[in-house]
């Protein structure tokens, strides 16, 4: 089926193309009885404006780039939602990437999602990502930016962060205060920043009660339900078993938890165990799981709402805003060792 255009539309009428295209976008020097016909006209021919041209002509797109390191866990699609709920409402879409945690892809999307001509872009960087030129570079030449959760110093632009110390401090000390003695780490990505404060909060507990950490006692994990499985497996098999564990997120707690329970021991009267990010299944297993819950809802709106004002800026200096949220301990059974 042909595609009918202003030309058609003009052609059908004997009107220039100018006339019609000033009736079609409501200009204030058409008559009123020209305009009428003419959208009369261009609906029984079945005419629709071709997007990618308004697009060019208003100099914007109304999309919004995402990228995003994965999918599996469920802190990124709740901080999309959250996008999506402030978007929306704005008139943008939002076009989602996601770099499988790998520098290389990340890149890619960023410049795939820069030749979509997106209105900005809204990232969480990947647990591999140290060269940060190319972003820096769009920063520098003005292209708007949020980065969110995993951030890189080097980029001056607005970022969405949780307060990682505080909570990972908060769940360290409640660990202590059951009357654990011996808490491994079982920590992020030792190059992000999230995971170097949760660490520095797990460090600091231990400071506040005067109790010696060894460096055995951090181990960088990562991530996923198997990198906890594997590293309690290892913990296990060398019969170094602590009587407390604070993982830097709830799928690597809950791998921790699997590997305790096919090898006989029980949580939390033999291992306390303490997660992060307070996923969705944190109430259900068994035992149900003490997380630190983020605002993962909130992240996504406050992201979205930074980019959009830096969309909007027409005039003026743009100054990088730093918003830190705040969460809380969901305490469960995992960790009550003392009933």
């Amino acid at each position: 089926m042909k595609h009918v255009t202003i030309k058609d539309v003009a052609k059908k009428l004997n009107l220039a193309i100018s006339t019609v295209s000033r009736a079609l976008n409501d200009k204030y020097d058409i008559r009123k009885e020209t305009r009428e016909l003419v959208l009369q006209t261009a609906q029984e021919m079945g005419y629709s404006p071709n997007p990618i041209a308004r697009h060019l002509l208003k100099q914007c797109s109304n999309q919004i780039g995402v990228v995003i390191p994965e999918f599996i866990n469920a802190f990124f699609p709740e901080v999309i939602i959250g996008i999506q709920e402030v978007v929306q409402k704005e008139g943008y879409q939002i076009l989602i990437m996601q770099s499988y945690e790998n520098a290389e892809n990340e890149l890619e999307n960023i410049k795939t999602l820069e030749s979509n001509m997106v209105d900005g872009l809204i990232v969480s960087l990947t647990k591999e990502t140290k060269d940060v030129t190319y972003l820096k570079k769009l920063i520098d030449n003005g292209f708007p930016i949020v980065i969110f959760n995993r951030t890189n110093e080097l980029l001056k632009t607005s970022t969405v962060l949780f307060d990682d110390y505080k909570w990972a401090f908060f769940a360290t000390e409640h660990l202590i205060l059951q009357g654990c003695k011996n808490i491994y780490h079982f920590m992020g990505t030792k190059n992000l920043t999230l995971s170097l404060n949760r660490k520095q909060g797990f460090l600091d507990a231990h400071k506040k009660y005067k109790m010696e950490v060894l460096p055995s006692q951090i181990i960088e994990c990562g991530f996923m339900i198997h990198d906890g499985e594997r590293e309690m497996e290892k913990l296990i098999q060398s019969k170094d078993i602590p009587d407390a564990i604070f993982a830097a997120n709830d799928p690597s707690a809950i791998g921790a938890m699997k590997a305790l329970k096919r090898n006989g021991y029980k949580i939390p009267e033999d291992v306390a165990i303490v997660g992060f990010t307070e996923s969705k299944v944190a109430d259900l297993i068994d035992p149900p799981l003490t997380s630190v819950a983020q605002p993962t809802n909130e992240i996504g709106q406050t992201a979205a709402r930074l980019l959009l004002q830096q969309i909007r800026l027409k005039e003026g200096v743009f100054v990088p805003q730093t918003i830190v949220l705040n969460g809380a301990l969901n305490i469960r059974s995992s960790s009550l060792k003392k009933i």
